[in-house]
């Protein structure tokens, strides 16, 4: 039997969404998930609950709760870390479901003053213990 869901990792929450990213918390109409890969300390993605791929599929209403749930996540990460400013990207060339990424970014760090690189090498993958500290900071920040 097939599934009644797209082929899209955000909407099964299979196993390539786990091997990205981490959930941290369902917000109003999205889900927030810290991205595995931390090159840029606490780099989040806000991703919407239905699958839509543009933001102007969005109801007035569901567009202004996605724009909230993204401002909250990135308030959280202000608090939580302290950026000196926060990049947000939305792409959806290959993933063809809306989403925010959140990339908080320090003076003198990692592409400051320039675009974030999205996979950057070598990864910056952490402990388990790590990555718990990191959700641990903005679920405290979101509270």
């Amino acid at each position: 039997m097939t599934s009644p869901l797209p082929d899209c990792l955000y909407c099964r929450k299979d196993q390539r969404l786990t091997d990205l990213m981490i959930e941290i918390v369902p917000l109003q109409v999205s889900t927030l998930y810290l991205f595995k890969e931390q090159t840029y300390r606490g780099r989040c993605v806000v991703a919407y609950r239905d699958h839509v791929n543009e933001l102007f599929e969005l109801s007035d209403a569901e567009l202004s709760l996605f724009t909230q749930d993204v401002a909250r996540a990135a308030r959280a990460m202000k608090t939580a870390f302290n950026p000196a400013k926060i990049n947000y990207g939305a792409y959806s060339d290959k993933l063809p479901h809306l989403h925010m990424h959140l990339v908080p970014k320090y003076v003198d760090g990692p592409s400051w003053g320039t675009t974030f690189t999205m996979m950057p090498e070598p990864k910056q993958l952490l402990t388990d213990d790590a990555y718990a500290a990191l959700i641990a900071e903005l679920r405290k920040a979101l509270a």
